[in-house]
């Protein structure tokens, strides 16, 4: 019944620790069924790290069902994870995905991320080298220099950037250098992007109970330590990951670090992942109840029901 129509693209959404993995396996397998291979892409963005694995909840090979798998452990520790980077790889994998004739599932919970790939997202130039010159700027000067500068490009823009945070001047000013405008946000009413204009895109939702979700959170983060994540960390250490920008911030990791530095105890790393893992699952709703048509599913009592989603399109209903 399937087999004949065009690839499509589903994106599953929603915040950690709500099903979004099974769902997407459930997915794929129900698609399978109805004579429509699948594919899956991440878009988690701790999740493309390699080695990263206890503390991101990653899926283990020999639990993926035989289902393949993109984009995950696409980086060292070291390296930066920047949504410019990950947003033209997502599009060529789901492009690849679909030349095969199958249906491409990119699932993850960093909603910037995934909003690049699903939306019409377009984002501010870059430069590599300006932005190098830049940085060893701020280091020999301070960033009061550069905010001069911006301020003189962009009032605005240096009125709004964090002038405490070198990082987001450095980047502002790189911007307004070249030409750009650095607010990437999601518009308030975002047209989806389809891979050509035949491709459909879908989106479903993975919610849980706040009580539930937040019970689940904290041990799920209890397990984590008791599954050796402060060992996955030390072990990372000659991979880089303490002076990866990115991956030495992730939660989890951030805490697992600072205990074996010994500025956290174990109990205090732990209470303190689990407060930041809330707070980031409540961002992570508020950002995807923004979402325009999303088919949401309970995952309160389980992984959610992908038996709900009806596979069809508009036309074939």
């Amino acid at each position: 019944m399937n087999a004949g129509r065009d690839p499509r693209l589903w994106a599953v959404v929603g915040a950690t620790g709500t099903g979004k993995s099974a769902l997407s396996l459930d997915l794929a397998e129900r698609l399978a069924a109805s004579g429509r291979s699948a594919e899956i892409v991440n878009a988690d963005a701790m999740q493309l790290y390699r080695g990263m694995d206890i503390g991101t909840a990653k899926l283990p090979l020999d639990e993926r069902r035989g289902i393949p798998h993109h984009l995950f452990d696409a980086l060292e520790p070291s390296e930066e994870a920047a949504v410019a980077w990950y947003q033209p790889r997502a599009r060529a994998a789901v492009e690849e995905i679909h030349a095969r004739g199958a249906d491409a599932i990119l699932v993850g919970g960093s909603g910037l991320y995934m909003s690049s790939v699903v939306f019409d997202f377009r984002f501010p130039p870059r430069d590599d080298a300006l932005r190098a010159r830049l940085e060893a700027e701020a280091e020999s000067t301070g960033v009061a220099p550069l905010l001069d500068r911006l301020r003189a490009l962009d009032p605005a823009v240096a009125d709004a950037v964090d002038a405490r945070n070198p990082r987001r001047v450095v980047r502002a000013l790189e911007v307004a250098l070249l030409g750009g405008d650095p607010q990437v946000t999601l518009p308030t009413e975002p047209a989806l992007w389809h891979p050509t204009p035949r491709t459909r895109t879908r989106i479903v939702g993975s919610s849980c109970e706040r009580a539930v979700l937040t019970e689940r959170l904290d041990r799920r983060v209890s397990r984590m330590w008791a599954d050796g994540l402060v060992a996955e960390a030390e072990a990372l250490i000659p991979h880089g990951i303490e002076r990866g920008r990115t991956a030495s911030r992730a939660i989890g990791y951030a805490q697992a670090l600072a205990q074996l530095a010994g500025t956290l105890s174990e109990a205090e790393a732990i209470a303190e992942t689990q407060r930041l893992t809330r707070r980031y699952a409540r961002r992570q709703v508020s950002w995807f109840k923004r979402y325009p048509g999303v088919e949401w599913l309970d995952g309160t009592n389980g992984a959610p029901d992908a038996r709900k989603i009806d596979l069809r399109g508009p036309s074939e209903r």
